[in-house]
């Protein structure tokens, strides 16, 4: 069961620490089944208890799971180890669109916007106890939101989308609650749930956002919160619609105790508007990240919501990091006035991409996904056959595996940086590789 790795300790902080060492240098592989309690306490010379301390403890750090009688294994992506084993490796020569990157072409100069914030910096230097949010960005923040109709609340700044997600999750859940999770879903949020010793339960996603049935279901079953993706959708592209957004809306309202968190990382590359589901429950919070319009590496991202949500989200960010550079808020801040991106043009540009790579593969009869973003989503009868073939035909894509639970499968293509030469040969070599088949939806 375990090969070689003999586990070792006598005492359960002991037995969970050799396990989690096991799991972070590869000895354990992800999926791999772990031996029963009794089993393992016999081996040992412990108590069973302590067995199923270090195994409880193991599940809220996110590195194993528990199915009931089919027994403890390490997760999929376990928390002590890198969140892309499910990947492509890319040989020399193979066209890489499985990365899931904004264009470079399309992001912004960023050395003048972070010359004049350190010239301001010069002047006005940032010190303990200044407040956490920049002046200037929380009020061009709060109109942008405003005017898309998310509800008034106070401003937080976190670092990326899923910084504020986590903050938002752990301000009001304990382990051992569930979450609902778009499926296919930003794999990501899938590894983080478990990581914060929270469960996971699937919600479908169609085109226009997540089922409201499965919405429904899954929050009659006991979930506490809820999270959104509400453009450009990872990996499907879906937007959610006024109707879904409507229908969402309902479903809250009979559990209004639900915790709401909704991801707009879109925003800027997107022109499809906004339909908010903020302020449908007590607690909600809204993340806004500049990550895709303006550059990953800026970790940033604005986050409203209700103010017992975003006190807690502050309380603990004070406790860490204290804040996000207010360096970065002041260069963000010059972005924005700069009007340095043209969200239309950006919006329009990936727009056209992915138009060409859905209209190509509907001529050749594969059906596909992508209603905004830089994605395209396409679903498939063999996974790791297409992913394989594709590899060995010149083009690299994403295994859908990342992106679902129990979905069916599909495979991931990054359209940011195609050309328009490139949609073609890229087109052909989908249909070869999965065959034409009947329109399916990815629910």
């Amino acid at each position: 069961m375990l090969g070689e790795y003999p586990i070792q300790g006598r005492r359960a902080a002991d037995i969970s620490a050799s396990i989690e060492r096991a799991v972070g240098a590869g000895a354990l592989k992800p999926g791999q089944l772990l031996p029963p309690m009794r089993e393992l306490a016999a081996r040992l010379g412990v108590n069973p208890n302590t067995v199923a301390a270090a195994y409880r403890t193991l599940r809220e750090r996110g590195v194993i799971e528990t199915a009931g009688r089919r027994g403890s294994r390490v997760r999929p992506a376990p928390a002590t180890t890198g969140r892309d084993h499910i990947r492509v490796d890319v040989p020399e020569g193979v066209r890489d669109v499985s990365h899931g990157n904004p264009d470079p072409a399309l992001l912004p100069p960023l050395a003048p916007a972070f010359a004049a914030a350190a010239e301001a910096g010069d002047r006005d230097p940032v010190l303990y106890g200044d407040t956490p949010v920049e002046p200037e960005l929380a009020r061009m923040a709060r109109a942008g939101l405003e005017a898309d109709g998310v509800p008034d609340g106070p401003l937080a700044v976190v670092s990326g989308a899923l910084d504020g997600v986590e903050r938002v999750l752990a301000a009001h859940l304990k382990p051992g609650d569930t979450v609902a999770v778009e499926d296919p879903g930003w794999g990501r949020t899938f590894d983080l749930v478990p990581a914060l010793g929270l469960r996971t339960v699937p919600v479908g996603v169609d085109d226009e956002g997540p089922l409201a049935g499965e919405v429904r279901e899954a929050l009659a079953r006991g979930a506490r919160a809820l999270i959104v993706t509400d453009r450009a959708q990872n990996p499907t592209g879906a937007v959610l619609s006024a109707p879904r957004a409507r229908a969402l809306r309902s479903v809250l309202a009979e559990y209004p105790g639900t915790l709401l968190i909704e991801d707009d990382h879109g925003h800027g590359i997107v022109e499809l508007p906004l339909h908010p589901l903020a302020g449908a429950t007590r607690h909600w919070a809204f993340v806004r990240s500049v990550a895709k319009a303006y550059g990953p590496d800026l970790r940033l991202a604005v986050l409203t919501g209700d103010a017992v949500t975003v006190d807690r989200v502050r309380g603990r960010q004070r406790l860490g990091p204290g804040w996000v550079s207010r360096l970065t808020q002041r260069a963000v801040v010059r972005l924005w006035a700069d009007h340095a991106v043209d969200g239309r043009a950006v919006a329009a540009a990936y727009g056209r991409r992915r138009e060409a790579l859905i209209g190509a593969l509907a001529r050749r009869g594969i059906a596909a996904h992508g209603r905004s973003g830089m994605n395209v989503w396409v679903p498939v009868p063999d996974e790791t056959g297409a992913v394989a073939r594709l590899l060995h035909a010149g083009w690299a894509v994403a295994p859908g595996a990342r992106f679902r639970m129990s979905a069916p499968p599909g495979i991931r293509v990054t359209v940011s940086s195609l050309t328009q030469d490139e949609i073609g040969p890229l087109a052909d070599a989908i249909a070869a590789a999965v065959g034409p088949a009947p329109a399916r939806a990815y629910v």
